[in-house]
């Protein structure tokens, strides 16, 4: 699939009937869904901020033939529980180490793609012995200042719903001529993000505002993989050459892509990403 032919995609309508869930030590119960069958390597899959699961639709049909492909909504988001407060990238990692509990994974492969993309450094770093291969796409291991953030949290909290933070966020995740279309992939993201709950949005935003691995995403010894989209101006091409120069061993693919490189280049990614995991390793 080319980005010409992900404006004619469609994602799963029937994703949320096949929802499963565990509750977390600290109460919280998320959502998560499995696709392939139980004897394959495991895949966790963790998206963007402002999406749910379903984000990855487009990349299930090719990962299911290789892994057991687990997805799951973030606290605060799709149908995950909203619990109050801030939340933290430590939290947001431990959340996946529960799920792997909950589901008797020792170890997994993981791809995260933007607020994805720094739980899987959170976990590469902190619970390296649970990660197998890392892929990093379209992210970065800081973005600041907080005082933005602090600003988009009370923008959010104070909206009365998230009209006006849906055609900002599609703004910045795809190609304005794709947006211009407005094709079955960005109505249905429009529908996505309009159902986020504000306060889930505004706990999650805080977790990416106190996020900082630019030093300690040295210490990840797996096997990594970054993907960085040559127009992304969300986190930017540099951002990710950044954790790529900085992760040991790790490479960088670029694809000509704004935010969402698995949505306009599906099938390139899916083909990049299932040709990383299936390598040997040295």
């Amino acid at each position: 699939m080319t980005n010409n032919s992900a404006e004619l995609a469609t994602l799963n309508p029937e994703e949320p009937a096949a929802l499963s869930f565990f509750t977390t030590g600290d109460g919280v119960r998320i959502a998560y869904r499995i696709d392939g069958r139980d004897d394959r390597p495991a895949l966790i899959l963790a998206n963007s901020i402002a999406t749910t699961l379903q984000m990855w639709d487009l990349q299930i049909p090719q990962f299911a033939e290789h892994f057991r492909v687990i997805r799951y909504d973030y606290r605060g988001h799709g149908g995950s529980d909203v619990p109050a407060g801030a939340y933290s990238d430590g939290r947001l990692g431990r959340d996946v180490l529960e799920l792997m509990d909950w589901l008797g994974i020792e170890r997994a492969h993981f791809l995260g793609l933007s607020l994805g993309g720094w739980v899987g450094q959170w976990l590469a770093i902190h619970a390296p012995e649970r990660i197998d291969r890392l892929i990093l796409s379209n992210t970065s291991s800081y973005l600041g200042p907080a005082e933005t953030f602090d600003r988009s949290i009370a923008a959010t909290l104070a909206a009365p719903d998230m009209s006006e933070a849906a055609e900002t966020f599609l703004g910045n995740w795809f190609p304005k001529a794709m947006i211009a279309a407005n094709g079955p992939v960005v109505r249905q993201f429009r529908e996505m993000l309009l159902n986020i709950s504000r306060k889930g949005l505004a706990g999650l935003f805080a977790a990416v505002r106190d996020a900082d691995m630019r030093r300690t995403s040295a210490l990840i010894q797996s096997p990594t993989l970054v993907i960085a989209g040559e127009f992304d101006t969300v986190t930017s091409h540099a951002m990710g050459e950044a954790i790529a120069n900085t992760i040991p061993g790790a490479r960088l693919k670029t694809f000509p892509t704004v935010h969402f490189s698995n949505v306009e280049f599906a099938q390139a990614f899916s083909e990049e990403v299932v040709a990383f995991l299936n390598q040997k390793s040295a």
